[in-house]
């Protein structure tokens, strides 16, 4: 079975090859994911965890700074999938740790790079299921286990129609510490027997935002060139679609808030350039923040700010008075709306939440944010918060008190972790 599954996983990447060097995401580092390691690589059965992009990759760094703690003689590896996930790995690794790709899911490659790093365990964040990575690390007695492991709606679909064949690969999984019961009765009905799930909770509630030493939130707002009257209005991790949704907005505000300011922060920098088109058909004069040094006095009354780098958004989040959180007018499925709320931000997104459904669920209920399904929605709420500052001082005081209880997937998946280690 595996012959023809590395037949077909070869041939799809062949296929492929020309979309990733469009979308150019042949980086340096890709030969990481061929199996190409440094020629001497000492790490002494190291503890190897995994998280595919930048919201994996911040989700799990508390649990790294835990495994470190317990384990200080211990070396840790981090592997990605994406660049910009890489780069946050890097921010997180120790000295003496090792920052990588994940291999390709080609047999003769997963065992070269397995052999040669040879970790004590392997820790999964959320939930990816490669049929040659999970068997050899079966085979070779590794101990694995999925972290803050969730089954969204549309992944359920596809794993269903997959299920017999699924089924032996996940049976060799030696732990799932889920989210919620949904993401477990998934599992279930995916094969997982039941000893090997545990219901932990979500990581993205303990992450730690901007704990940081020498942050200051004072050099961000003068990157923007930030008058003390003015208020910032963040669109973070915006699709297609999205942002002409903001710029319409942001235009009919202006006639009533000449103060308020914006900042778009597209999901994939990539699209800078076409959002930079797209800010001056709306009349605007666009900014890009790597390019921005705080001295735009014309920038004042004329700027659309353009987040082009990775990993700073949540320092934008921190200097906002008012964020919507992307991919949730589209079909994206929406984004991590905790980092905005621990913030003390108060948080708007549109319908499509199917990521983050539970959480989205969690916060509505709770009046801790704002769902808006359009346009025009968008800017009447956005107008309320704006004439009614007690508004934002409520919201984000509930949302505080449910990140507050919804704390502790880190220690309790800890623990299960210390028990194969």
């Amino acid at each position: 079975m595996f012959i023809i599954y590395d037949l077909i996983f070869l041939l799809a990447s062949l296929i492929y090859l020309p979309v990733y060097l469009f979308k150019k995401k042949i980086h340096p580092g890709f030969l990481r994911r061929l199996g190409a390691l440094p020629g001497f690589l000492d790490l002494g059965r190291p503890i190897w965890i995994h998280a595919v992009s930048v919201g994996e990759a911040m989700a799990v760094r508390g649990l790294i700074e835990g495994l470190k703690s317990a384990y200080p003689q211990k070396k840790i590896v981090i592997s990605t999938v994406t660049a910009s996930g890489n780069k946050i790995a890097r921010s997180i690794a120790g000295a003496d740790d090792f920052v990588t790709y994940l291999p390709l899911d080609l047999s003769f490659i997963v065992r070269r790079v397995i052999d040669r790093i040879n970790p004590l365990i392997f820790i999964v964040a959320e939930t990816e299921i490669w049929p040659n990575l999970i068997s050899y690390l079966a085979k070779k007695n590794i101990p694995m286990i999925t972290v803050n492991g969730r089954i969204s709606d549309q992944s359920f679909k596809g794993y269903s129609l997959a299920k017999p064949m699924l089924g032996p690969i996940l049976a060799k999984v030696d732990l799932f510490c889920v989210q919620t019961e949904r993401d477990a009765q998934r599992l279930k009905r995916l094969g997982v027997k039941n000893d090997r799930l545990k219901i932990t909770g979500n990581m993205k509630f303990d992450s730690q935002v901007l704990k940081e030493e020498g942050f200051s939130a004072a050099r961000y707002r003068t990157n923007l060139s930030l008058r003390a009257e003015d208020k910032l209005l963040v669109f973070g991790s915006t699709h297609p679609g999205e942002d002409e949704i903001a710029l319409g907005c942001y235009k009919s505000l202006l006639t009533d808030f000449p103060n308020l300011k914006l900042l778009i922060a597209p999901r994939h920098p990539q699209r800078c350039s076409d959002l930079a088109k797209i800010v001056s058909r709306f009349g605007f004069r666009s900014v890009l923040l790597s390019h921005s040094k705080g001295e735009c006095p014309s920038c004042i009354t004329t700027a659309v700010f353009i987040l082009d780098t990775v990993g700073e958004l949540v320092y934008y989040y921190s200097v906002a008075d008012i964020v919507f959180v992307g991919g949730s007018l589209t079909k994206a499925g929406g984004h991590n709306i905790l980092e905005p709320a621990a913030l003390g931000k108060p948080v708007l997104f549109g319908p499509e939440m199917s990521n983050f459904r539970d959480i989205a669920d969690l916060f509505l209920n709770n009046q801790a944010a704002l769902l808006v399904n359009n346009q025009e929605e968008l800017r009447g709420e956005i107008a309320g918060l704006l004439n009614h500052p007690e508004q934002c001082i409520d919201l984000s005081r509930r949302a505080k008190e449910i990140i507050s209880k919804n704390q502790g997937a880190v220690k309790r998946s800890l623990e299960y972790i210390k028990k194969f280690v």
